[in-house]
């Protein structure tokens, strides 16, 4: 009872925190340190995100979490006190230097030494996702100030702190002596052990910036005590143009008929088409790499050769030079959307040199294959994918005959590298669910290695955002909750929309929807904060890719 109380306290506490952020969002700006950033600051810690560790501890700074959102916000940015959210609105014109994240695709500036611009293309869980993030790092740099400074009218600096600050700005070189006398300085600050703060040393630094941590220790703290006494007070700023463009499908409408040219340019607009929303190799190499490699094929497929190519850039090159001489058309994304897509023509793909020989496929099909949405991102792609596209004053509809929806998704019931089969996607937050018969089934994924599940799947607004409570509410109830994504109850909502009530495509098309767990939430050293799954996720990748393939070549011979 206690569970489902703190469970629907935390469900309440996401809700309005998506309020405030749009509220804020249109207001077109809001200060961190202010009255609206507490409001946001004090729902997250409410819900306490399994993502973000011991965020609510104040004695203690998280180092994963930290990692994770630096790996997914711009470098530099715990040295600006000025963050802004803005649109495509060419600065790549400009002589500033592109940065890109590490672990996002997204293309942001480094404006002067205090502000940094962050471009948003990929709608509201993109700027959700940013503000979460952002809201977090403020958190954590206002914990490290309480502790750097000691309180009274001047702040005047710890002892501690006054060594950290020495080596993060690197005014004379240090031995290795000195170096781990500041790290256990640094681990008296942190709230952390030697061990713990030696371990992230390593995992921020590298051989050209060995100090990171140091300096963006030094960073937040430093900033968060300018915001305090009125120096320079954080902001966070929406431009004009963000907030015009928002919600209107401008970068996924590009993005659609950029790739509807490309098929009619290639004659292929009128042929039966699969859709699949995957990974940008697995399709490639199922298909093509065998034969590119030379390799007798067989219907056993082992598996451990894909987690070579993997590791092997010349035998990618191999496979992507001999697939697009055998109907792989790669197109590149210009329309800001940051989804590339692959269009293979079947009729040109040997599939007796595959894994699928003994299919007997000798239809004309046409796979689409595009890389991951991002949250609502997807509803926005496939509403548009899906529409009927004017060419030379003829209007075409697609005859999209199955659409198959392949990723990643945090596991409530098994362990990293399991397999879930959703039978149905609940939109957290709202009362919007969506059933389907999937045409993949539990019985298709019989591997003694690997385990799979069946079950409804939770759309999130945002992965990090989930705590155990709510969580362990949707996997022990009759919700019977699987697993955790993003992006399902989107694109579910597009295909429903096209075929049900705007007959856009054919009713009859069958829908394959299946996830690899990247993480388990509920487990402490599973989140996604504990790092990737790295060659773990190969197979169960390539499994779920085999069996999509198979039912639309089925399918098609039937």
């Amino acid at each position: 009872m206690a569970t489902n109380i703190k469970a629907r306290e935390t469900t309440e506490a996401i809700e309005r925190l998506y309020v405030t952020m749009r509220h804020l969002f249109y207001r077109g700006f809001f200060k961190p340190g202010g009255v609206s950033g507490e409001s946001i600051r004090n729902l997250l810690m409410t819900i306490s995100p399994e993502i973000y560790g011991s965020m609510g501890n104040r004695n203690k700074v998280e180092l994963d979490g930290l990692l994770y959102v630096l790996d997914r916000l711009p470098e530099g940015i715990e040295q600006t006190a000025f963050v802004h959210l803005t649109s495509d609105e060419g600065f790549e014109k400009g002589s500033f230097e592109v940065i890109v994240p590490k672990k996002r695709r997204r293309n942001c500036y480094r404006i002067d030494a205090h502000q940094m611009n962050i471009e948003v293309l990929l709608g509201r869980s993109e700027i959700y996702d940013i503000l979460t993030h952002l809201t977090f790092l403020y958190i954590e740099a206002d914990k490290i100030r309480e502790i750097a400074y000691h309180r009274g009218e001047n702040y005047a600096p710890t002892r501690t702190w006054q060594i950290i600050e020495k080596v993060a700005l690197g005014e004379s070189k240090l031995s290795r002596k000195e170096k781990e006398v500041g790290l256990i300085h640094l681990s008296s600050l942190l709230g952390r052990t030697f061990e713990e703060v030696l371990e992230s040393y390593h995992n921020f630094g590298d051989d050209q910036n060995p100090d990171r941590l140091f300096k963006i220790i030094y960073h937040l703290g430093t900033n968060s005590l300018n915001d305090l006494k009125g120096l320079k007070e954080r902001e966070i700023f929406f431009s004009a143009i963000l907030r015009e463009r928002v919600g209107h499908h401008l970068f996924g409408e590009r993005w659609a008929n950029q790739l509807k040219e490309e098929l009619v340019s290639r004659g292929l607009h009128m042929k039966p088409l699969h859709i699949i929303s995957a990974n940008m190799h697995s399709v490639k190499n199922m298909l093509y790499a065998d034969a590119a490699l030379g390799q007798k094929p067989n219907d056993e497929v082992d598996y451990s050769r894909y987690e070579e190519i993997s590791n092997k850039k010349i035998l990618q090159e191999k496979i992507l030079n001999y697939s697009q001489k055998h109907g792989l058309t790669y197109v590149k994304d210009h329309s800001g959307s940051n989804i590339d897509v692959q269009i293979i023509d079947l009729s040109k793909v040997k599939l007796k040199e595959s894994p699928f020989g003994s299919a007997g496929f000798k239809g004309d099909d046409v796979i689409l294959v595009f890389d991951y949405a991002f949250g609502e991102q997807a509803f926005e792609v496939m509403d548009e994918l899906l529409r009927p596209y004017q060419s030379q004053d003829e209007v075409y509809t697609m005859k999209v005959r199955s659409i198959s929806i392949m990723g990643k998704a945090g596991i409530l019931t098994g362990q990293k590298g399991d397999i879930m089969i959703p039978s149905s996607h609940i939109f957290e937050g709202t009362a919007d669910n969506y059933v389907f018969e999937n045409a993949l089934k539990l019985e298709d994924f019989q591997d003694d290695e690997i385990k799979a599940y069946e079950g409804s799947m939770l759309t999130v607004l945002g992965t990090s955002l989930q705590n155990k409570d709510i969580l362990s509410y949707f996997m022990n109830s009759t919700w019977n909750t699987v697993g955790l994504e993003m992006e399902g109850a989107h694109y579910h909502k597009a295909i429903q929309v096209a075929s049900k009530i705007r007959h856009h495509i054919s009713p009859d098309l069958f829908v394959c929807y299946g996830y690899y767990a990247s993480d388990n939430p509920l487990e402490t050293g599973s989140t996604l904060s504990s790092g990737g799954l790295g060659l773990t996720g190969v197979k169960p990748t390539y499994m779920i890719t085999r069996r999509i393939i198979e039912k639309i070549l089925q399918s098609s011979k039937a």
